[in-house]
């Protein structure tokens, strides 16, 4: 699915925050002076991620639906999934804006497309830490060692090594949050296997981070999603037309590896 649903993360467990009230009043701002746009769950969870969780957001927008500001409605995508349309009540041609936006969508939400995407992610971060004279000791794996992970199916993308301390490497090139379950399980698997556990991800809760901090690892954030080279062209359209954080450098950036680099260097 590539949008969220509304109540998506109710089964996350979080109770209603008090900051939702503050997130529906800038939402409410912005579809008054959006009042002829359309946008989907998740452009609008980005929109506002550097102030408010996904999930915070997310029900902001079902209640004010539930209130009847907005309007909803659900579209099934050829790809597969589905993605809830969002605008003012007052629109009244929201179904032609909404095509063009579902056909951009459908576009970027090929499997073919997504699978490149996410190899893309994993290529660029193998490409990065062998830049870094990090060695690879893993790939797709739950053993390290003489250690292994027996609990679940999970395994690790990578399990990386420099001056003998490993690193359980998991690449989430994606515009939501990971799973937060998977999120746990990693944590857990990479204290078996006496490694610390990277994520490197476009973006983590700041609450998610701390768990991971207190797990002994680390979250490499990147902001955007990384498309191939030879996908450019649409990351641009996908930015201009959507808004969303996509780019497409060719590698990682120096800065991104040596934020890490130097966290790895207090562990020596």
């Amino acid at each position: 699915m590539v949008d969220s649903e509304f109540g998506e993360y109710d089964s996350i467990g979080r109770p209603s925050d008090p900051v939702q009230e503050r997130v529906k009043e800038k939402l409410e701002d912005f579809f008054e002076e959006k009042k002829e746009e359309v946008f989907f769950s998740r452009q609008i969870e980005i929109k506002y991620e550097d102030e408010f969780f996904h999930w915070i957001t997310n029900r902001a927008l079902r209640e004010l639906v539930e209130e009847g500001l907005l309007r909803s409605e659900t579209r099934e995508l050829s790809s597969g999934g589905s993605i809830k349309i969002i605008s003012h009540k007052s629109y009244r041609y929201y179904k032609r804006s909404a095509s063009k936006l579902i056909k951009l969508v459908e576009e970027y939400a090929n499997p073919n497309i997504g699978a490149a995407i996410g190899l893309h992610g994993e290529m660029m971060v193998l490409e990065g830490f062998a830049r870094s004279e990090f060695l690879m000791k893993g790939r797709n794996t739950r053993t390290y060692g003489e250690r292994e992970w027996e609990k679940t199916e999970h395994d690790l993308d990578f399990i990386f090594e420099r001056d003998s301390i490993g690193y359980g490497v998991e690449v989430k090139n994606k515009l939501a949050y990971m799973d937060y379950d998977e999120l746990t399980i990693k944590i857990e698997m990479c204290k078996v296997l006496n490694i610390r556990p990277v994520f490197v991800v476009r973006m983590m809760p700041r609450t998610w981070i701390n768990e991971l901090i207190e797990g002994g690892g680390f979250a490499l954030i990147l902001k955007y999603q990384l498309y191939p080279w030879t996908h450019k062209d649409l990351a641009k359209r996908v930015t201009k037309e959507l808004g969303l954080p996509v780019d497409s450098p060719q590698t990682l950036g120096e800065g991104t590896m040596e934020r890490f680099v130097r966290w790895h260097k207090k562990k020596v």
